[in-house]
């Protein structure tokens, strides 16, 4: 058996969240400024980068619109203009399992940077 499949995938506007159920019964609500903080583009991971870069003034960010990829990914594009970056479906699964570590360690990084 292979990666989970997403079997919904919404954007939920007012909330600036993204839906996303997978065929395994994982569900996760992937807020924007998440998404956008952690996008897999070279702007934010650079080049083998550990940890992504430290965004600013992303708390706000939605999401404009979806466009698929194949049948593998989607590239989001964002209302602060970025549009970079393929979140295939084993990556957004893996920013949903790892969701409250990740913005836990992402809220301290900015933090010290602050």
């Amino acid at each position: 058996m292979g990666d989970p499949q997403p079997t919904e995938l919404r954007l939920d506007k007012p909330k600036r969240t993204l839906v996303i159920e997978f065929d395994d019964g994982a569900r996760f609500e992937l807020p924007c400024a998440y998404l956008r903080t952690h996008s897999p583009s070279a702007e934010v991971r650079g080049h083998g980068l550990s940890e992504p870069k430290v965004l600013f003034g992303k708390a706000h960010v939605n999401i404009e619109r979806i466009e698929p990829v194949g049948n593998y990914a989607v590239t989001l594009v964002f209302d602060d203009g970025h549009n970079t970056g393929i979140y295939s479906w084993s990556f957004l699964y893996e920013l949903g399992v790892n969701m409250e570590d990740n913005m836990a360690r992402y809220q301290q990084r900015l933090a010290e940077h602050t």
